[in-house]
């Protein structure tokens, strides 16, 4: 396993707010996962960390799972009594503290987001292996403008045209980070009804196809389709997002949309069961080399504009 060094926190991790950033939510985590060993290493109890910053230990517990912001003189005070004396670890550390605070770049956005995709769209943009099932709707990640235009004008029937077209906005900003330096592993397996449900017309559905196939010609992005004759399976009940992130001691993050909300379902063993499910998937869909003979088809199946 790799562990982090102050070299790569401050050469890697310490970045800017954008959407190919890693992101406070993640800052946060890794922060946490830190200060856990510091303290484990020094057989300080969650009790005697606690008093440290006067604070509980369920306070401790939350920073030590990144669930909550830091203050840079509480993570000052946790370092000495860690005895951590490292000049330059210490200064990394208490700049992710900072940079951990900050607001995410989605953040004009605030009003349009839950606390759940708060959360959500750090993790995504610090992944680097994102699977995922969609069963109603082709993929957040590669739906075009219009497209997500016409889903979102369905999913939020009673939104003013201006609060339509920032959510427009936001998921579009979302995608910039297919085409960064250092994309995420894209691999989603779509279920043929998404690609035959004519979201926003026949126009619209063409040119959402021809991006798709477009979409398979990237080297980090595999798309497979898993057809009506597969017949029933394991994620029927809905669509599954499975982020894997850089660093190999945060936890895979599991995300199982509804249309009020989502579930994160974090248990180790749920965690592996829908990977489980995830690769079943994989084996029971179409293989991905004949993806693009099948987005083809279904366009030629399409009725003349």
């Amino acid at each position: 396993m790799h562990i982090e060094t102050t070299k790569d926190l401050r050469e890697n991790r310490i970045v800017d707010g954008s959407p190919t950033g890693a992101g406070p939510i993640v800052l946060r985590m890794l922060l946490g996962v830190r200060l856990r060993r510091l303290r484990e290493e020094k057989n300080v109890s969650l009790e005697e960390a606690g008093e440290t910053i006067r604070a509980s230990r369920s306070k401790i517990s939350r920073l030590e799972l990144g669930r909550t912001g830091f203050k840079q003189r509480d993570v000052a005070d946790l370092l000495t009594r860690y005895g951590l004396t490292d000049e330059a670890e210490r200064a990394t550390l208490l700049e992710m503290a900072r940079q951990a605070s900050r607001r995410g770049w989605w953040q004009p956005y605030g009003d349009l987001v839950p606390s759940w995709l708060d959360s959500y769209l750090g993790l995504e943009q610090a992944a680097a292996v994102i699977r995922a099932y969609e069963v109603q709707l082709v993929p957040e990640l590669l739906q075009t403008e219009d497209y997500a235009r016409a889903a979102i004008r369905l999913a939020h029937q009673d939104a003013t045209n201006t609060e339509r077209e920032r959510r427009v906005e936001l998921r579009m900003l979302r995608q910039q980070i297919l085409h960064r330096r250092n994309a995420p592993r894209l691999w989603a397996v779509i279920d043929e009804a998404a690609l035959r449900r004519p979201i926003g017309g026949t126009a619209v559905m063409r040119a959402q196809l021809e991006h798709l196939i477009a979409a398979t010609e990237l080297s980090h992005v595999t798309v497979q389709v898993m057809p009506f004759s597969a017949g029933g399976h394991a994620a029927c009940g809905g669509p599954i997002t499975i982020l894997r992130m850089p660093e190999q001691q945060l936890p895979d993050v599991v995300c199982l949309r509804h249309h009020t909300g989502a579930v994160c379902p974090d248990r180790p063993g749920d965690v592996q069961r829908y990977w489980h499910i995830m690769n079943q998937l994989v084996i029971q869909a179409e293989p991905a080399t004949g993806t693009r003979d099948i987005l083809n088809r279904v366009i030629a199946e399409l009725p003349d504009l």
